[in-house]
């Protein structure tokens, strides 16, 4: 063993050196099986995190970014932003509010060069390989009935079909002349949501028109290499249940209406899922393993940074790791304290900037635990035994095993690894995180 990283509430990120002890009855088993190759790790430009960034001294701001982009910190590189305002923006924004402009002659980056550009760019200084994707949470207002940024839905007439998959491509070109090319586009921000915040919901219908009809033509058309998703699905729920009783929505009917149109899938690169949606991945990878699935919003508790909500994190980015994704996005990476939105809740984050100082909250940990040692074009590799449920192993591509674990109990664990370079042993505290490197 190379290394061995241990994160308690206590103390965080603490180096065990190579401290081994006799193996267990309860182990980790490498099975030989290889599954997807992992794209990278990452969290989402929002206007919110600039403006709290901009609150630190020069130094300490400096230190935030090393500590995310950075080979010694995170070493995020594969990262999300909005087309147009997300829920944490500092105000409602499209890039076209201009009624009625369906050949998008009004159509303007102007808003991001006051907050995103700069913190992207802040970041590729740090993070060279640095890769994007994109999703809007709103059209544009007057492309929606009701004419409003929170909720609604998208307006089915043509024009306003082939009007909307103009704006996804008019903003591809415009933030990739800014050098920051735009990997993948997901065509909705949580569809099943209906907010006050900017949102618009999709059924499944309105996916597979769009997609087939309209900006999957449109791209191929114009020789865009960017990726069209089906993302960032929010679901679908299986059941839903509200006062007029209980009705069935199932991934059945909306996925597949979608999928199984041939037309429709030969455009679509992955899907992306986050929240509900990961009570449904599994059945995506069962039923289309030839599509790249990915994790595209950390579940972001309620400002309150907890050791316990950390925990939850912990096994959520192990969940969709087991699950197949090839990429995990945290959501806020950075906010003042209480993570409070610009709609009124309040969020974690994985670092507050707080007068004048940042401090690394446990989410940042899980996160480094995680993006740190496990490298763009890691393997994850099948395992089994007692330890299954908590722990994931990847081969990086230096030919090197990180290995990571979670001790949920409030006592002692011994962990035990067996793999073809050997066999290990360790003690884990109660309630902590781990990777060991091989």
């Amino acid at each position: 063993m190379k290394q061995w990283v241990t994160t308690t509430q206590e103390q965080p990120w603490m180096e065990n050196g190579t401290a081994i002890q006799a193996a267990g009855a309860d182990t980790l088993e490498l099975t030989g099986e290889r599954a997807q190759t992992i794209e990278g790790f990452g969290g989402c430009f929002n206007e919110l995190g600039w403006i709290a960034l901009q609150k630190l001294p020069q130094g300490e701001r400096d230190r935030v970014l090393q500590e995310l982009f950075s080979q010694e910190g995170c070493n995020f590189n594969f990262c999300r932003l909005p087309i147009g305002a997300s829920d944490y923006a500092a105000e409602w924004y499209s890039h076209n509010e201009h009624d009625g402009d369906y050949r998008m002659e009004h159509f303007s980056l102007e808003r991001d060069y006051q907050y995103l550009i700069p913190y992207i760019k802040a970041a590729k200084a740090l993070q060279p390989e640095l890769e994007l994707f994109a999703s809007p949470w709103s059209p544009p207002t007057w492309m929606k009935l009701p004419k409003a940024y929170n909720s609604g839905r998208l307006r089915m007439e043509p024009e306003v079909l082939e009007a909307y998959a103009l704006y996804f491509k008019k903003f591809v070109e415009a933030y990739k002349a800014e050098g920051l090319p735009i990997k993948q586009v997901h065509i909705q921000n949580e569809p099943f949501a209906d907010q006050k915040f900017p949102s618009c919901v999709w059924d499944s219908e309105q996916f597979r028109v769009f997609i087939r009809d309209y900006i999957g033509p449109l791209f191929e058309k114009e020789g865009m290499d960017t990726e069209i998703w089906l993302g960032t699905l929010n679901g679908p729920p299986e059941m839903s249940f509200g006062f007029g009783g209980m009705s069935l929505n199932s991934y059945t009917r909306y996925l597949d209406n979608i999928l199984f149109d041939e037309e429709a899938r030969k455009y679509i690169a992955g899907v992306g899922y986050q929240w509900a949606g990961q009570h449904v991945i599994a059945k995506t990878r069962k039923s289309f393993p030839e599509l790249r699935l990915m994790q595209t919003e950390n579940e972001c508790g309620e400002g309150r940074n907890s050791w316990e909500y950390a925990e939850y994190i912990f096994n959520l980015v192990m969940h969709y790791l087991q699950n197949g994704v090839t990429a995990y996005t945290y959501w806020n990476m950075v906010l003042e304290p209480g993570g409070t939105s610009t709609w009124g809740w309040h969020q974690n984050a994985m670092v507050t900037a707080s007068e004048g100082k940042a401090v690394l909250n446990p989410e940042f940990y899980v996160m480094k635990h995680y993006a740190h040692f496990i490298k763009p074009g890691a393997v994850m590799l099948g395992t089994r035994g007692h330890w299954s449920a908590t722990s994931c192993a990847v081969e990086n591509p230096d030919g090197s095993i990180a290995v990571l674990a979670y001790n949920a109990l409030d006592r002692e664990r011994v962990f035990t690894y067996k793999g073809p370079d050997g066999t290990f042993g360790a003690a884990l505290p109660p309630r902590s995180f781990h990777t060991f490197v091989i």
